[in-house]
């Protein structure tokens, strides 16, 4: 390790609140490193989201995105991303969830090849419940996790667990507790470098390496700034060049039309991108709320069939393919529902039409969000996958357009898609305030992304005038009041009097959100304020 890390000014570091039983996370060279990673990126990352504000004040004024004309030269020039690891060469079949002691023992144990370790989207980012998370990372990665239920139940790894991936939070996102010079440390720092801090050294000694997967770019100019935060670390904590690997997530819409130049620029430590579909769905409503004609119906009639969501995938899948780099599939948000064998056997069945679409298409892998359904992914990319990935494969068929990627599929909005948007964002938020990331609601694995998604589409069903149901009732504030006035009675009804509180909270931010005339960009900045 650099020496000149536990020399550098942490007394400009203010921690506001206890971190006792932590002091091995937060120690002084730990912090140094951070405060570092602060002085140096932290008015870049301003700079960027300024960037973003202002591309979306275009699109409300009527610009749509497109491809970059300037970054033409990167999409025709030949050129490949860097070598991939052993431990990233098959990548078939990955788990995500979240960074509690239990999950991790049981993603890491459930015969997955990859487990995305999520402090983002899978978990609600609380100071204990964050600290916790790395030090639940730092006992994984030594395989000295463990963990005993409270019927006595012991869980330890295996000897074969899967290999590890983190995901740190997104650029838009503080972490409040940990200011330098009273300013807070963006979140993607915090979590990226501590982990990497405690972690990365062990990692390469073992044999593997401190992978990461970068989440919520809207641009090559933000993989730009990820690249220099990892050439940073590696020089501070004297690592080997390109030692950190990454796979981005292109999830939000503006991603989708600069795919090469994020690979290019992160060309020496990606290895892949992913179809971080629940979020690109989120980000295609964001981006053109402001639009009448961007209008998308219920939910679950926006599956990855529709135009618009297939070419984003097979673009996704001959870009990275082009280049050297994995092309991984989204997620199945379905779970094993245990007391009823019929719509067990609908939930697998909708799983694996899912994953035989992705492996037939050329993906090289795919996600899940229960151990329960590593099997019927990994049945199917076995059979239709029988090497190690699909890197040798380009799909053939017209060029993808920016046309393609903007078409809004045709639908209908009905009251039961209203219903079910009120309750998974009532349900999901309270959940979150409570300090859980990862909430099963009606049989499916919902998280930020698809609560995102939810309380988005019932603002633009609300402002917009293409917002009404199927058998022409507006959608107004009238109507969401009484169906959330219905749907939070329905939880209370479900929930002990303890949780209410979270509940009404809950109740009253979403209400805040959704009938406000301004679309906010993310419910989680304004509900971070009222977390622990």
């Amino acid at each position: 390790m650099a020496a000149n890390l536990a020399e550098a000014p942490i007394e400009v570091l203010r921690i506001t609140d206890p971190f006792q039983g932590y002091e091995q996370i937060l120690s002084d060279a730990a912090c140094a490193f951070l405060v570092g990673l602060h002085d140096r990126f932290s008015g870049r990352v301003g700079e960027l989201l300024a960037r973003r504000a202002a591309r979306q004040a275009a699109f409300d004024a009527g610009a749509l995105p497109d491809f970059l004309t300037e970054t033409r030269h990167i999409r025709e020039a030949d050129w490949r991303v860097g070598p991939i690891p052993a431990d990233l060469l098959d990548r078939r079949v990955e788990i995500t969830g979240p960074v509690d002691r239990k999950m991790i023992i049981n993603a890491l144990n459930s015969g997955a090849k990859v487990f995305m370790a999520d402090l983002e989207d899978a978990h609600s980012p609380t100071w204990i419940g964050t600290l916790d998370g790395q030090r639940n990372l730092y006992d994984a990665v030594r395989r000295t996790i463990s963990f005993e239920s409270e019927e006595g139940r012991r869980y330890v790894l295996c000897d074969n667990p899967a290999t590890l991936i983190v995901r740190p939070r997104g650029w838009h996102l503080q972490e409040k507790h940990f200011l330098v010079r009273g300013e807070p440390i963006p979140g993607a720092l915090f979590d990226f470098g501590l982990f990497c801090f405690h972690n990365a050294r062990y990692l390469l000694d073992q044999g593997s390496g401190p992978y990461f997967y970068l989440p919520k770019m809207e641009g090559h100019l933000e993989a730009r700034l990820w690249n220099e935060v990892f050439a940073h670390a590696q020089e501070a904590l004297e690592l080997p060049r390109a030692c950190i690997k990454a796979t981005a997530l292109i999830e939000t819409l503006p991603a989708a039309f600069e795919m090469h130049e994020i690979l290019y620029e992160l060309r020496e430590h990606i290895v892949g991108l992913n179809c971080g579909r629940w979020d690109y769905i989120f980000s295609f409503i964001k981006c053109l709320h402001a639009r009448p004609g961007f209008v998308l119906p219920d939910r679950d009639q926006a599956t990855m069939t529709r135009h618009f969501l297939r070419s984003y995938s097979r673009l996704l899948i001959r870009t990275c393919h082009r280049r050297g780099a994995f092309a991984m599939g989204g997620m199945a948000a379905q779970i094993p529902v245990r007391d009823d064998p019929v719509a067990n056997a609908q939930a697998f069945a909708k799983v694996r039409l899912d994953k035989e679409r992705e492996a037939g298409d050329g993906h090289d892998g795919t996600w899940v969000a229960h151990p329960g359904l590593v099997p019927v992914a990994m049945e199917v990319f076995d059979r239709l996958m029988p090497t190690a990935n699909q890197l040798q494969r380009q799909p053939e068929g017209p060029e993808i357009t920016a046309a393609d990627l903007l078409e809004v599929p045709d639908g209908t909005i009905t009251e039961r898609g209203v219903r079910h948007n009120i309750e998974a964002a009532l349900r999901y938020m309270a959940a979150w305030l409570g300090g859980r990331g990862a909430v099963p609601i009606n049989n499916l694995m919902e998280d930020v992304a698809t609560a995102e998604i939810a309380r988005a589409q019932l603002w633009q069903w609300i402002h917009r005038p293409a917002g009404r149901l199927e058998d022409g009732r507006d959608i107004d504030l009238g109507l969401f009041r009484r169906l959330l006035d219905e749907a939070l009675d329905a939880a209370k009804a479900e929930t002990p009097a303890s949780g209410w509180r979270l509940l009404d909270r809950s109740a009253a931010l979403l209400t805040r959100i959704v009938t406000s005339d301004r679309f906010e960009p993310f419910m989680t900045l304004p509900a971070y304020r009222e977390l622990d």
